[in-house]
């Protein structure tokens, strides 16, 4: 069993070792540290890297990191672009940990916060939701996270997500436009799609 079936429990069994993670993101460098128990450990993992390749990063704003992992995506979006303010979410307790510890590292942790969801306050709005979705936590699961957080979308944000093809990326883009979220397919790549969800 690979320490990642754990990856989203709040606490994961797992003994904890940390393993570092070297990668370049928009053309920014990252040193970062990522851990077991907690998604894709030791790499930037091939759906992200789709998504950092297919897109510019945002230019500010407020901006949801949901399901932050060990926060590669909030942490880039907050390297990229010096006026935004992150918030990194996610279950597992070790990857809140490990994210914000990357943060501080990067000199960020006055623009980048990592929560458990009821961390988060419940007013607390965003301009653009950056994910790579946990989709193997199961379509009923997956959907009643989405639907928790795109209504925090600001009027007229935005959510761009990364989802493998072969995982359901198609219904899902279906599925959103029918709850309301108009989505299109911004690139596919590698057997993953990049998608783009708007707040009508």
């Amino acid at each position: 069993m690979s320490d990642e079936d754990h990856y989203f429990s709040a606490d994961p069994t797992v003994a904890f070792q940390r393993a570092p993670v070297r990668t370049s993101v928009w053309g920014h460098d990252l040193d970062l540290v990522s851990g077991s128990g907690v998604f894709a450990r030791g790499r930037l993992d091939i759906g992200t890297a789709v998504l950092f390749r297919e897109t510019e990063p945002p230019a500010g704003g407020r901006i949801l990191d949901l399901g932050c992992g060990y926060g590669v995506i909030g942490l880039a979006c907050a390297v990229a672009a010096p006026a935004a303010v992150v918030r990194g979410v996610d279950v597992n307790q070790r990857a809140v940990l490990l994210a914000n510890e990357n943060a501080a590292a990067l000199g960020i942790a006055d623009r980048y916060t990592a929560s458990t969801p009821e961390q988060v306050p419940a007013d607390e709005q965003y301009d653009e939701i950056w994910s790579n979705p946990p989709i193997r936590i199961g379509k009923a699961a997956l959907h009643q996270l989405l639907l928790d957080w795109l209504p925090r979308l600001a009027p007229q944000g935005r959510a761009v997500m990364v989802v493998g093809k072969n995982l359901g990326a198609d219904s899902l883009q279906r599925w959103l436009g029918e709850q309301g979220y108009p989505t299109e397919r911004l690139a596919s790549a590698k057997g993953f799609r990049v998608l783009e969800t708007r707040r009508a």
